[in-house]
């Protein structure tokens, strides 16, 4: 099929010209469709940049940005998100979602590899896909050099398409760069997670004095001194307790990650030291062992929690939180199924949606699922309190599903976030929301189930602590540590914000009720082959929200293809599909074996007139 030509309404490090497939004949391009507030699009982000930089005179990355929520349509949202993600290749704005249709994307990240010639050639959906993306580009490089269509070489814009990925110098109070989070010490010390800069700041109680960084600067992965170590995109802190500190030889837990790992650092020396993950990114397997021998996935917060006896992880990279004992040097899988949704009830069949903020209440632990734009919490269950193993449940305050959202107050069943990633406990026992894409604080009054608005007009607030003047707010986009106290805390309760219900940008795809034929491509990278050994190769995992939509067809089963049953009489919903391959390197006597994996949450519409089949990519060519 012939590649759709590229349109969009910005463009970011081109040297300020806009690129269409048409000049970039004889060049491999690598459209990458996705969105800032994905954790799966960041983690292909670094995927990429290998590739980018082993196949630069053939290849040309374009990320394609194509929002999902309303504020990432925005360009000063998109022109944040290139700055602090380090995003050095071609970008192009896709506010209305065109290109994403034109190209029959249903997930975000999906990669798309048009050939030299303008044709697509590989279509692959999620992560995963940097070993497999490799050959697919060779191979297309070998067929085409041999043709005479591929052109090696620099492109006439790409230097001054570097300066322009270089001009960002955005920093705030003392250099701070697209700060994460914070804490406070025992003695009014400020601890800030500064993300982009790699590190982690240290500020006097007054929270502009720079006392010390944790962290040279520079992006990696090294234990030791403060002013060696280093971090990578580091946003969640938490301070351990005085007797574990003790214990354990570090007082602060920094999750540290775009390293998929949690580093220890002792505040008295300043040592900084890996204390779980092994930096690899988890795919897919077992999640619970010795700290540092298990896969972790972009721990976005931590935060100490009494009543489960360690320090709860919030597990971004696969929708899942997990708990870490210090003290015995393990981790272990807490709460989730890494199914992206949400659902609550037992902590081991609950659905969370990339949690990104965690507060301590006591007995009851408040986070947030940004992408699901909700409020929730996990407490004992009632049934178990006086069994010796505690269980543990989740409930929702205030939320929907992956797809609603909005800026409106009110009672809770009825108010709406967008994006929050950050959340804190107020003295007076209300949380307050660090709701990101609205730019606001928001207040959630437990005992009374109402939601109001505390502040406005906020760069990205990300994180928020309390200290003896009032509440910091870490105001990300902005650079610095916003105060919030004072003047401004005097009508404590806020202001009443009565805004629209939004849904997500992405079109619902529209089927007709009753059967629907499922089916999921995935065709091996040149030189593998399905891995059939043990078993089958592939599984796939189909359910619904709400479970009314689906009548037959759900669960788990080996086959890619599968004839599902839509309810008659429901207007929609979500078919949440999970499904798994895995292949082998053929023909060598010991192979090496990768599991593919993709989770699609599928908006659908119900209409007579609907399509009867749902064709989902995994990996592969639309003919395929």
């Amino acid at each position: 099929m012939r590649a759709p030509e590229l349109a969009g309404d910005a463009w970011w490090n081109t040297g300020g010209r806009p690129l269409t497939l048409a000049g970039l004949r004889g060049k491999i391009v690598l459209l990458d469709f996705w969105t800032s507030g994905c954790i799966n699009c960041l983690h292909v982000l670094d995927e990429l940049r290998p590739l980018e930089a082993e196949f630069a005179d053939v290849l040309v990355t374009i990320g394609v940005h194509s929002p999902k929520f309303a504020h990432e349509g925005d360009r000063e949202s998109v022109a944040a998100a290139v700055a602090r993600y380090g995003v050095e290749h071609p970008v192009v704005s896709d506010p209305d979602m065109s290109l994403w249709q034109q190209y029959a994307v249903k997930a975000w990240p999906t990669l798309v590899v048009v050939d030299p010639k303008g044709y697509v050639a590989h279509v692959a959906a999620g992560e995963g896909h940097g070993d497999a993306l490799r050959r697919v580009i060779q191979d297309l490089v070998t067929l085409h050099e041999g043709k005479q269509t591929l052109r090696r070489g620099p492109l006439d814009w790409a230097e001054a398409a570097r300066a322009d990925a270089g001009t960002d110098e955005a920093s705030g109070v003392d250099g701070l760069r697209f700060p994460s989070k914070a804490v406070v010490t025992a003695e009014g010390r400020v601890l800030v997670a500064d993300t982009a800069n790699h590190s982690v700041a240290e500020f006097a109680s007054d929270a502009e004095t720079l006392l010390r960084r944790f962290g040279d600067g520079r992006r990696g992965a090294v234990d030791g001194a403060f002013d060696v170590a280093r971090f990578a995109e580091p946003s969640g802190l938490t301070l351990l307790p005085t007797h574990i500190a003790d214990k354990v030889g570090y007082h602060l837990l920094v999750a540290d990650t775009a390293n998929h790992l949690l580093r220890g650092i002792d505040l008295r020396t300043g040592a900084v030291r890996t204390v779980a993950g092994t930096g690899r990114q988890w795919r897919d397997g077992g999640d619970s062992g010795a700290a540092t021998e298990v896969d972790l996935t972009s721990p976005w917060d931590v935060r100490w929690w009494d009543p489960a006896g360690g320090v709860v992880v919030a597990m971004a990279g696969n929708h899942t939180l997990s708990l870490f004992d210090p003290v015995r040097e393990t981790i272990s899988r807490f709460a989730g199924t890494t199914v992206e949704g949400l659902r609550d009830g037992p902590v081991d069949e609950a659905f969370f949606a990339q949690t990104s903020g965690l507060a301590v209440a006591g007995e009851r632990l408040w986070l947030v699922d940004a992408e699901t734009s909700a409020l929730r919490y996990i407490e004992r269950d009632p049934d178990s309190r006086d069994e010796d193993t505690p269980r543990f449940v989740v409930g929702t305050a205030v939320g929907y599903d992956l797809f609603t959202f909005g800026h409106r107050d009110g009672p809770a069943d009825n108010a709406l976030f967008q994006h929050p990633v950050g959340v804190t406990v107020l003295p007076d026992g209300a949380v307050a929301v660090a709701d990101t894409y609205n730019g606001a604080v928001r207040r959630f009054d437990p005992a009374t189930g109402e939601v109001t608005t505390l502040l406005r007009d906020l760069a990205e607030p990300s994180g928020l602590v309390v200290t003896d003047n009032g509440v910091l707010v870490v105001e990300s986009a902005a650079h610095r540590l916003r105060p919030f106290g004072g003047d401004e805390a005097e009508n404590a309760g806020g202001e009443t914000v009565d805004g629209d219900e939004l849904a997500v940008r992405r079109p619902p795809t529209v089927l007709a009720p009753g059967r629907v034929q499922l089916s999921v491509t995935f065709v091996p990278p040149p030189g593998e082959r399905l891995d059939d050994r043990y078993g089958p190769s592939t599984r796939l995992e189909v359910s619904a929200s709400p479970p009314e939509l689906l009548v037959e067809g759900g669960g788990v089963g080996t086959a890619l293809e599968r004839t599902i049953t839509l309810a008659e009489g429901i207007e929609g919903g979500v078919l949440q599909v999970v499904a798994q391959a895995a292949s082998c390197a053929s023909d060598v006597e010991h192979p090496v074996c990768r599991i593919t994996r993709q989770d699609w949450g599928v908006p659908v519409r119900l209409d007579s007139d609907g399509a009867g089949g749902l064709p989902l990519v995994m990996a592969g060519t639309p003919s395929e």
